[in-house]
């Protein structure tokens, strides 16, 4: 194919390169029980010839992700990659630096600084800056910010909510498929975990969440911090529903959070989460150009790699954008024409410009599964389809397929048939069928085992192979247990009140509850507010308005102690005026979520 970039073009690896200064001595980051969460040396292998067990786009994408150490960006800017997931940035002002991004671990965000300071001296953090809302990207601020330190904690409006709610909602659902997403839990090598595209996978250490106190509003808001003039975009909506991109016009530098990275991103990310919007995406991308592009020299993002130079950034901004923009509208004209998601994603072609450009590659976000996304976003599961309308659940489904096709005995040979034949896709729907049908075919389980091997080492999309060869794994028998929790401590104290009770909600089962009524009012003496809770027909429900009639219990404490409830089912401490049976009874419906579910298996 022509329409494929050269690997004979070594910008990247230049770019790569460029400005280092150097790297920690000691390779291991440890926690506090001194268990590994990071190693530099997890890597060493890329450094070799891509093997047959990897795609050679992917295999040059995470050599370019690996390289880690401190690199200088521009002249008082700096930036720590290959430490975890993200990159952590140090803007240096007046009297210290601002960090920008501490990473998703405070141990990762601990050793970067230490770096950092080894390098340019021991100078105190003076601000931090969150650009979004997802945990790689403030996780680690308790590794960089000594307890009680009064500094700006700056990030964009509705950030707070956004970074709470999608750890605490579905976060045991998205925890659970994020193992499979950066294949944190497979062993790293050519035959196994190279990277996850955006970065190489996720740390694994201490989650954290300082509150912000400076909330930028608008686009164009400028703030003075420590010295460092810096002027902002707002751009929610775009790859995190709260995100901000940055100037520095002083230094003629421009940060783009991770709304322009060295590849084609999420519409949705396989881990789960709200379908993101591209045309606003692409929008916002156009007026990062038209406000700071051409007054910018060096262009620096969350993940990957610096872009030099004012009209190497803009040409890089331009077919970002461009490519966002493409995928939505052209997803957009041929769902007009009557054609699905699915279908639409078998059809379609970037154009020849934005498909020869490495950083449009789809090693994070695929073209397949973001038209998908796309389709969803507009139209929903539904094809349109009648018999895709009330089809049989997965296990119902694979026992009526199997039992149609001739028994598990006649579709083995015919999936054996398949892979030999090259046809790898229906070889693994045939045999995901026997699987649903029997769990404890162990024929059906190893084929598909070495199917997903196959399509995973194939794969030049990371989460895409690290799916793959995760759920290989999980055939096998090795089922990754979760070992990463982004509903930490931090993140639970900063949800109000009402996203305390809705998490409640979501897990009050509802059958159980049916028939159960109650009402329980809870007067918080740290925040002068009463709720009342309202238990009926299996649904939660939390109102100020009394009703003017007297609850079943009345509860008076605090937040703290409400949080405390919720995780030991413990009312020690709280003060209580009525039927104490009301809250054991509440406490008593709550299901405990699943960490550990499986995926590949019914």
């Amino acid at each position: 194919m022509t329409d494929l970039p050269s690997f004979d073009d070594r910008t990247d690896f230049t770019d790569a390169d460029r400005g280092f200064v150097a790297t920690a001595a000691e390779t291991k980051i440890t926690g506090e029980s001194g268990a590994v969460v990071w190693d530099l040396e997890w890597y060493a292998f890329l450094d070799g010839d891509c093997p047959d067990t990897a795609n050679p786009s992917l295999w040059r994408q995470s050599r370019l992700c690996a390289k880690h150490g401190l690199f200088e960006v521009a002249e008082g800017i700096y930036q720590v990659r290959g430490f975890d997931l993200s990159n952590i940035s140090f803007i240096e002002g007046e009297r210290g630096v601002i960090v920008v991004d501490p990473l998703l671990s405070a141990e990762c965000a601990a050793a970067a600084l230490k770096l950092y300071r080894e390098q340019r001296g021991d100078r105190p953090v003076t601000a931090v800056i969150y650009t979004h809302s997802h945990a790689d990207h403030f996780g680690g601020v308790r590794g960089v910010v000594p307890d009680g330190a009064d500094i700006p904690i700056i990030a964009p409006s509705g950030f707070l909510e956004h970074a709470v709610a999608e750890n605490v909602y579905a976060g045991t659902a998205m925890n659970r498929r994020a193992i499979y997403m950066y294949g944190a839990e497979l062993a790293k090598g050519p035959a196994g975990q190279i990277g996850a595209g955006l970065g190489q996978t996720t740390s694994t250490g201490t989650i954290s969440l300082i509150e912000p106190n400076l909330s930028i509003t608008e686009t164009g808001q400028e703030e003075t911090v420590d010295g460092v003039r810096i002027v902002f975009q707002l751009t929610p909506g775009t790859e995190a529903p709260a995100e901000m991109n940055f100037s520095l016009p002083d230094r003629r530098a421009l940060c783009m959070a991770e709304n322009a990275t060295h590849n084609l991103h999420n519409i949705l990310t396989l881990r789960g989460a709200m379908v993101r919007d591209p045309r606003v995406w692409a929008g916002y991308l156009t007026e990062a150009i038209e406000l700071f592009a051409g007054r910018s020299d060096v262009l620096f993002a969350s993940h990957h790699w610096p872009t030099w130079g004012t009209e190497a950034l803009t040409t890089f901004l331009t077919e970002q954008r461009d490519l966002y923009a493409y995928l939505h509208d052209q997803t957009l004209r041929m769902l007009n024409q009557g054609y699905n998601g699915a279908e639409i994603a078998e059809m379609i072609q970037l154009p020849p410009t934005l498909a020869r450009s490495w950083h449009a590659r789809g090693y994070y976000g695929s073209v397949s599964h973001n038209v998908k996304a796309i389709y969803q976003r507009y139209m929903g599961w539904f094809d349109g389809n009648p018999a895709h309308l009330w089809e049989l659940p997965a296990e119902e489904s694979a026992r009526k397929h199997v039992e149609f096709m001739g028994g598990a005995e006649a579709v083995l040979p015919k999936a054996k048939a398949a892979v030999d034949a090259g046809e790898l896709r229906w070889a693994a729907q045939m045999l995901n069928y026997v699987v649903f049908d029997d769990p404890d075919n162990t024929d059906a389980r190893d084929l598909l085992a070495k199917v997903y091997d196959k399509l995973g080492h194939g794969a030049e999309n990371g989460p895409w192979r690290n799916f793959y060869l995760q759920g290989a794994a999980e055939l096998r028998g090795d089922k990754a247990d979760a070992s990463l929790d982004t509903a930490s401590h931090d993140v639970a104290r900063a949800l109000s009140v009402e996203q305390i009770f809705d998490s409640i909600a979501i897990r009050i089962d509802g059958p159980r509850a049916w028939d159960t009524r109650l009402t329980i009012d809870c007067h918080f003496t740290d925040l002068q507010q009463t709720v009342r809770l309202r238990l009926a027909n299996g649904v939660l429900v939390q109102t100020h308005d009394h009703e003017g009639t007297p609850a079943d219990l009345t509860l008076t404490l605090t937040k703290p102690q409400l949080l405390g409830m919720v995780a030991t089912r413990s009312h020690d401490g709280v003060r209580s005026e009525g039927d104490p049976q009301a809250l054991i009874t509440l406490l008593g419906l709550l299901d405990t979520p699943d960490r550990d579910f499986n995926i590949v298996t019914p």
